[in-house]
């Protein structure tokens, strides 16, 4: 029992180091609105982008390269004030907007997320899911763990929009170790539908030999799904490199292996030897 224990504190602890920091600062505040019901919430983002920035530098003298704006035409530098946003009607032709007559036609960010139905969360396909971000209670905390608890109990998500800055977006609400969630999503027009690509055309059916040994190759690789087994290969390679410049090692670069090609069957016959000797 002891041992179990120790195991469960251990996974729970490499859990806790796998997620990313909690910001500190709400990015909104509002309330999710159902019929006449307001549940008052703050949003913080739930996404956390570690990666590695690069600043261009003059190569001679190490300094930070300064973009200017430029005029094609008169070439020479403008002043911002003088920049004007345009939309091409045709080849060279644009017709200009200023900001007035654009901040005029944004969205009003009404501080509210409008839930107009309940879906199931798994009948919304995740190719529209956008950017997800964690609703934490602001002022009372009642109505937000009675809705927490009714999505719970029910398994529905709560489909609606919501104004962030100045764009207005699909947004599912759900729920997620605990918490509610809201996932912004992309519209219908946005996704492109992979049946209307010339390349795709009409596929012929497999060999039966072939598709046996694909489905066996799937069954002896299937498991349960742990996004902790995957790291971010590129950017551990540049941290070593940061690292070396930094010693003032020697940087060597090693070409990637090349794969010899081979035929499909021969390929899927080599995998699925390749997976029985590994058990």
């Amino acid at each position: 029992m002891e041992q179990e224990h120790e195991q469960e504190t251990s996974e729970q602890q490499s859990t806790e180091k796998a997620s990313a920091p909690a910001p500190s600062r709400s990015i909104w505040s509002g309330s999710i609105t159902i019929g006449l019901v307001n549940v008052p919430v703050k949003l913080y983002s739930m996404i956390y982008d570690k990666g590695i920035t690069f600043h261009f530098l003059h190569k001679t003298d190490g300094q930070p390269v300064k973009y200017v704006k430029m005029c094609t035409k008169e070439d020479k530098i403008i002043p911002w004030n003088e920049v004007v946003r345009g939309y091409e009607v045709a080849k060279n032709e644009y017709i200009t907007f200023d900001k007035k007559e654009l901040d005029a036609v944004k969205p009003e960010s009404d501080k509210r997320i409008r839930i107009s139905k309940f879906v199931d969360y798994f009948s919304v396909d995740p190719v529209y899911f956008d950017r997800t971000y964690a609703l934490l209670p602001d002022k009372s905390k009642d109505a937000y763990s009675l809705l927490l608890k009714a999505l719970e109990r029910t398994n529905k998500a709560g489909a609606g929009r919501i104004t962030l800055r100045t764009k207005e977006y699909p947004a599912l609400l759900h729920t997620y170790k605990g918490a509610l969630v809201l996932t912004t999503l992309r519209y219908a027009y946005d996704v492109v539908d992979p049946r209307d690509f010339e390349k795709l055309g009409k596929l012929e059916e497999p060999q039966k030999a072939e598709l046996d040994l694909a489905v066996k190759i799937v069954s002896d690789l299937s498991g349960d799904f742990d996004i902790t087994e995957f790291q971010d290969t590129y950017m551990q390679r540049i941290q070593k490199l940061v690292e070396e410049k930094l010693k003032g090692e020697k940087i060597t670069v090693e070409k990637a292996p090349e794969v010899e090609a081979k035929g499909l069957m021969v390929a899927l016959r080599e995998t699925l030897k390749q997976l029985e000797q590994q058990k």
